[in-house]
């Protein structure tokens, strides 16, 4: 049995075990190197405060490491805007103070990604921050940066070391990529085609950086392209399903820039390009020449 690069839940994992499987255990250095922090956290107290998506594997799997011990409780975020909700409650300590939520109303929002017994007036009094290693680093250290500020509101500076903890668990090949494409944007383009799995964080976190600049395509792979028939298939950042769209490449000269997901093979990149340049009857060599 393959444990994939995203890691398992302790209880998969014990499962697993059970039954004899032969376990080979692929996961990423860096997503081990948060389940050790979010230990840390769980064995000293704190409440793991995770950056990521509740239905991801990697945060179940990064959630279900303070299950490991008794008391040890989470709470996954998915945005800024549900920290802040979660900063409100901390400065208002429940009391609804400040525009914020009342206990009721805290537990209604969070109850489907909270671990079991999550009592906000008792875990959220000491926190650790980590996040999904797919995020975008930006926002997981901006969110890091306002509970920070919410636990100093309401404890004082001097106090913060006994509420607050934190470190940087964004995997370096995201943050590779999402420096480059930052770079890459930056440049006068027409368009972006961004290659990745629909379902692949990191991969949708480019795409949607690339969106806010120019035209983007989030596509598979080359098989997407129709260089005959002139369309692509593609899924429109924060859409669910694919669309096909014809004329996607101007026939006037054309800047496009590419990019892919951190497990993107190399061959589905450079047979992304060469359909991108068949589209335009011409050939890799060509466009490289």
């Amino acid at each position: 049995m393959i444990l994939p690069a995203f890691g398992v839940t302790v209880q998969d994992f014990e499962r697993l075990r059970a039954l004899g499987c032969v376990l080979v255990d692929t996961t990423c250095g860096s997503v081990l190197n948060v389940w050790k922090r979010v230990d840390s956290y769980a064995r000293d107290g704190y409440t793991a405060v995770i950056h990521g998506k509740y239905f991801h594997e990697e945060t179940k799997a990064t959630s279900s490491q303070v299950t490991k011990y008794p008391g040890g409780h989470y709470l996954v975020v998915r945005d800024m805007g549900e920290a802040r909700v979660v900063c409100r409650y901390i400065e208002g300590a429940g009391g609804g103070a400040g525009g914020g939520a009342s206990r009721e109303q805290f537990l209604a929002r969070f109850g489907h990604v909270m671990s079991p017994g999550f009592d906000p007036d008792r875990d959220l009094v000491r926190v650790g921050v980590a996040n999904q290693t797919t995020m975008l680093s930006g926002e997981s250290l901006a969110i890091a940066a306002e509970l920070r500020k919410s636990m100093e509101a309401r404890y004082g500076a001097a106090a913060i070391g006994e509420h607050f903890r934190t470190f940087d668990t964004i995997c370096s090949a995201t943050q590779d990529r999402q420096d480059a494409v930052l770079k890459l944007i930056a440049e006068p383009l027409d368009l972006m085609i961004v290659i990745g799995g629909y379902n692949s964080s990191n991969t949708t976190h480019l795409a949607a950086i690339c969106q806010q600049k120019v035209t983007t395509y989030h596509i598979e792979d080359a098989s997407c392209i129709d260089a005959e028939a002139g369309s692509i298939r593609f899924r429109p950042v924060g859409a669910k399903h694919e669309e096909q769209r014809e004329g996607w490449l101007p026939a006037s000269p054309v800047t496009v820039g590419v990019t892919a997901g951190a497990s993107t093979p190399n061959n589905k990149i450079g047979e992304t390009i060469e359909r991108i340049a068949a589209s335009r009857g011409a050939s890799l060599e060509t466009i490289l020449a």
